[in-house]
Order: C-alpha cells, then structure tokens, then sequence
C-alpha cells in the first residue's frame, strides 16, 4: 500500500478509529493485523518472508537472554541469528547480483555457464533486516530486555507507518512505545496530520514533478544541452530528497497521530558545511545504525589515522552495497567515503581560519553549504544511473554537449514548487514542520495547510512515481 493512494487514505482512518476505541490490551493485535494488511498489498506471499526474519530473531533474543552468563555460548547465538538474517537478505537481494558477474567473467574467459537468478527484492526487507538485527545486538549488548510477546515483538518489525522504507528504529525507541498505553490527544492528531499533508506535498508536488524531467535527461543524455544535463542532475538531487523525505515524514505524521515518536530521518541536508556534517544530517536512522553497529565495533576514531580510513571505507562501501545490489551503489558509497577521509585530512593539517564579522561567516558558510551540494550532487548521478554505460554518456554530454540546441522545456510552475520547496527547507533548519507551525497564530497555520493541500489536489504530477526507496 502507497501513502500517496486512496487506499491508504481509507485504511488510515480506520485504523485510527479502531485504535482509540479499542481497549489497550488489544490495540497491538490490531496493529499488527493493520501491518500485515499494509504489507500484503504488494505481494501478499513475501510476508512469509518476513517472518522467517521475525521468527530467527525472536528466538534468538530469548536465547542470548537465557544464557547471558554463558559467553561463547551467547556470542554463538548473536553470530548465528545475524548470519540467517543476513542470508535471508542476500538470497533476495544479492545473489541475482553476484551470478550475473560470475556469468560475466565465464563468459570472459571462454566459459559458458548458466547461473541466472531471478528473485523479486521483497519490498522494504534492507529496512526491517537491519531493525531485527539492532534488536538482537542489543539484547546481545545487555541494553534490551528480550521481548516474551512474540506478537508485539512482531509488531516492532512490521509497525506499517517505517515497515517498508524506515525509518529503522532501535528497540529502546519503537519497542517500548508498543507496551505503553496511547491516549487520545488532540495535539499528536494535530501535529499527525501537518506531517502528512507536508510529506504528501514534497513527494507529490515536489519530487514528482522533478522526476518527469529527471528521467528524460537520465534516459538519452546526449540529446541535451550542457547546461540541462546539470539541471537535470541538480533536480534529482532535489527529487531524490523530496521523494524520501517525503515518505519519512508521512511516516512520522502517520505514526504520530496513534502517539507513537518515531525518529527524524532527515535534518535540512542540503545545508551542510561538509559531507561529515551530511551523512549526520541525511537518512540519519540508517548513518546512526552503521555508526553503532560497524563504526564503533571496528574502533571508531579511537585509532590511527589510518585505521579510522580503513574503518570510514569499510562503513560507506557497506553502506552503498545496503542501497543496491550494482557496481554503481558500490561506487557511490566509495566516493563518499573517499571524500570524507579528504575533508579530514585536510581539516587535521589546514587549521580553519578564524573570521571576523558576521557577513564573512555567511560568506564563508555558504560557500562550504554550495561546495557539499555540488559534491553530493555529482555522487548522486552515480546512484541514479542505469548502468556505467549510462553514466559515461552523463557525463561526456556534460563536457560536450554545450552547443547542442536541444533544451528541456520547463514549464514555470516546476520553479516555482522547487523554490517554495527550498525556502521552506531553509526555514524548516534544525526544526520540523508541525513544530515550526506552532510559532505562528491559528489562522497563519490554517492558511499554510490550506495551501498545502490546494496545491496537492490540484498540481501533483501526473505521473505516478513509486517512492525511489521501495527498491531498497
């Protein structure tokens, strides 16, 4: 089930109903029934899927609990549980992509086999794989108590409104929630609410209407200008942001409205000083979950500098390798951690100038901001692409293709959702939208959510875009 459909627009409310009129005792049956419901819209059979996931895990928790005096015993149970689950998603997600190069370099070599795997990615199984994972680490770590209601425990993998493109929540965060009794409160009904029309707005009117241009400079490059070939990255860029972000915060705005807190994945990325300052600030559920997971685990900044390289790398080729099973991911995650590792360096043997007067620290400030946009905006043709091939014609149009006469033909209402986007981003810094509305007086706030769905009814593209973290 999409956000952005009817459907959801009828299941929603009725399970708001249902929740609040339910005694407590039966309302986590009832969301776990909702989430099922939720899930099987796509493909109803890949919840037995997911299952399995639950299942391993579940048991697993109890187990490392039951003999957490028995070390080798429970570090076995920790390795086995993160093996199965992780075998589950490398069969779906990862084993289509390592036949199809061992087909390659048979062929290379003059040998002819036939190791094709095709397997549908179930959707969302990268998102509660690494949910279920940081819950048996942290019952592993003595941080969590193992959860006895096998139900509930289910819930926390399958909680619809993060179930297929996260955030991805700790235990600590989502598992307690589920145990605490939810009453009725007219602000988290507010606040729930805000958030979905804000999301749906990003997403539809937004990220939409970007991707229609996205893809025509993305599918043949050399047919156009120089110049559209970056605007069409730039708009990807912004498309790619408010597509997810888009998704996340309808999350949150859904989540909310059953009183449920569920974690911010984005803080106005795009005004970031450097690409460290990025990832703090870019899907952040999932940069915390490598950070406490891999980072830490592997020594973290406690090291040489060569380790902590060492140790940068291994963290964004994993994550580039979680985005997507192609070379192209791959590379992204490199870059990134290449760049990081160079912003470092630089940083540990270029002391940082000490400016004087406020107007050269915006200067300065916004030339760092221009300089990570335009870096992350290179990287991320990398994540769009197709193919190398499509990313050599990328960029050889771009060097190119400055006489070229082919221009996009952007109507002026794209600039015009892309600039209200923008400066609701920049006022929106280190805040959210239902709390940043709280500033203003009824009628400011009423103004701006009729607005907001005045320009949803009427001016959503009229293609329909699956959320770009679907495939993930």
């Amino acid at each position: 089930m999409l956000f952005n459909s009817i459907e959801y627009v009828i299941f929603l409310p009725i399970v708001l109903i249902l929740f609040y009129t339910l005694p407590h005792k039966l309302r986590w049956a009832m969301l776990l029934v909702a989430s099922c419901t939720f899930y099987m819209w796509f493909i109803p059979k890949y919840i037995l899927i997911l299952l399995i996931t639950i299942i391993i895990d579940y048991l697993a928790g109890i187990l490392i609990e039951k003999y957490t005096d028995n070390h080798k015993l429970k570090k076995a149970l920790l390795i086995s549980s993160v093996i199965s689950t992780c075998l589950v998603l490398f069969i779906f997600k990862y084993l289509g992509f390592i036949s199809e190069n061992l087909i390659a370099l048979c062929n290379y070599l003059g040998i002819n086999i036939n190791l094709a795997v095709n397997l549908i990615l179930p959707i969302g199984l990268s998102f509660h794989t690494f949910q279920s994972l940081s819950y048996v680490i942290e019952v592993y770590r003595g941080n969590q108590k193992a959860e006895r209601n096998f139900g509930i425990y289910s819930l926390y993998v399958m909680f619809f409104p993060q179930l297929v493109t996260g955030p991805i929540e700790r235990p600590g965060n989502l598992l307690r929630q589920l145990h605490e009794e939810k009453k009725f409160d007219y602000d988290n009904i507010s606040k729930g609410f805000r958030l979905i029309i804000f999301g749906l707005f990003i997403k539809m009117v937004v990220a939409d209407n970007l991707g229609y241009y996205v893809d025509m400079i993305y599918e043949d490059p050399s047919k156009y200008n120089s110049w559209d070939i970056i605007l069409g990255m730039i708009f990807y860029s912004f498309q790619i942001y408010g597509d997810f972000f888009g998704y996340s915060t309808i999350a949150l705005g859904s989540a909310k409205l059953i009183g449920f807190d569920i974690t911010d994945n984005f803080n106005t990325p795009y005004l970031s000083k450097s690409i460290a300052e990025f990832w703090h600030r870019w899907h952040i559920s999932l940069s915390t979950w490598f950070r406490d997971y891999v980072y830490f685990p592997l020594g973290g900044s406690r090291v040489k500098f060569s380790r902590w390289a060492f140790n940068i790398l291994i963290v964004f080729i994993l994550s580039g390798i979680w985005h997507g099973a192609a070379w192209n991911f791959i590379f992204w995650g490199l870059a990134h951690g290449l760049l990081h590792i160079f912003e470092k360096f630089v940083l540990n043997h270029i002391p940082e100038k000490e400016h004087k007067g406020r107007i050269e620290k915006i200067i300065v400030d916004a030339f760092k901001i221009a300089k990570t946009f335009i870096l992350v905006t290179l990287f991320w043709s990398l994540f769009r692409a197709t193919s190398f091939t499509n990313i050599s014609d990328l960029f050889t149009s771009l060097v190119n293709n400055f006489g070229v006469n082919e221009h996009l033909h952007i109507e002026n209402r794209i600039w015009i959702y892309l600039g209200l986007f923008i400066v609701l981003d920049v006022m929106l810094y280190n805040t959210r939208f239902d709390k940043w509305c709280d500033k203003f007086p009824a009628a400011i706030r009423w103004s701006i959510y009729f607005i907001l769905i005045f320009m949803i009814i009427t001016c959503s593209s009229v293609n329909n875009f699956p959320f770009i973290y679907f495939q993930f």
